[in-house]
């Protein structure tokens, strides 16, 4: 009977505790507006948009809103939830939670182990003092977190598409942007040499790279694959200290 009492009281105290530790959200979803701030629209419009991205490639982008974290710092309390929740893949830790506390006017970008390398600091601090603050100081809230996610996706590109691919350092776009033109230059000079549409010797010129798109800067609700998206859960990722904020 002790032990039962003990038990209802542990688990009633979690449940009223506001925001000093807020639980794993179940049913698990990637947007936790628990301020509701949001339209129910805004909030459906992000979450869609980040479990495309997380089917895609297996990163997890937590936004997390509450009204302040006390008695904890924004970063700690951001590096607590990412670790409490497991945000990210066991083993890659490819995980990221964005933490606004409204009554503060704080935010934080923490990021896994495993995407310091993609976001580090600095990055993590620009987009928070040339992104989101700029458009939460004119109340744009939803704006400012889709913005503030297309960037953090944009930067995370290449990292943990699918699991063969290899893990490796920076972004390959430039080197594949290098080896294009080297092509499309021997080409040319083929075509000069030898006259006509052909290489000297003949034979049809081969791409040794599949055909690919490339589009620059950020849009609004981005699209990583198509239809509707479920979200199974969270993956037990680690966080470190990796991260940054700023207030507005």
């Amino acid at each position: 009977m002790l032990l039962f009492l003990l038990v209802s009281l542990r688990l009633f105290a979690q449940d009223t505790a506001p925001e000093g530790n807020p639980p794993r959200p179940n049913p698990p979803r990637l947007v936790n507006d628990l301020v509701g701030i949001l339209q129910p629209d805004e909030r459906a419009r992000l979450e869609e948009k980040l479990r495309r991205y997380n089917d895609t490639t297996s990163t997890q982008i937590v936004i997390l809103i509450v009204r302040n974290t006390e008695p904890y710092p924004i970063g700690d309390y951001s590096f607590q939830v990412g670790r409490a929740w497991g945000v990210g893949q066991k083993g890659k830790n490819n995980g990221l939670v964005l933490t606004w506390a409204t009554d503060t006017r704080k935010v934080f970008i923490a990021t896994g182990y495993g995407l310091e390398g993609a976001v580090p600091d600095a990055i993590a601090k620009r987009i928070v003092s040339q992104v989101i603050v700029p458009r939460f100081k004119n109340q744009e809230w939803y704006a400012g977190l889709d913005e503030a996610t297309t960037e953090i996706i944009r930067r995370a590109q290449g990292e943990y598409k699918d699991e063969s691919t290899d893990e490796g350092e920076g972004s390959p776009f430039g080197f594949i942007v290098l080896i294009i033109v080297l092509i499309l230059l021997f080409i040319w000079i083929g075509r000069n040499r030898g006259g006509g549409n052909r290489y000297r010797g003949g034979g049809p010129v081969i791409f040794p790279f599949p055909y690919t798109t490339f589009s620059g800067g950020g849009g609004s609700s981005g699209s990583w694959g198509g239809g509707g998206s479920d979200f199974g859960g969270f993956g037990g990722g680690s966080f470190g200290g990796g991260g940054a904020g700023g207030d507005y």
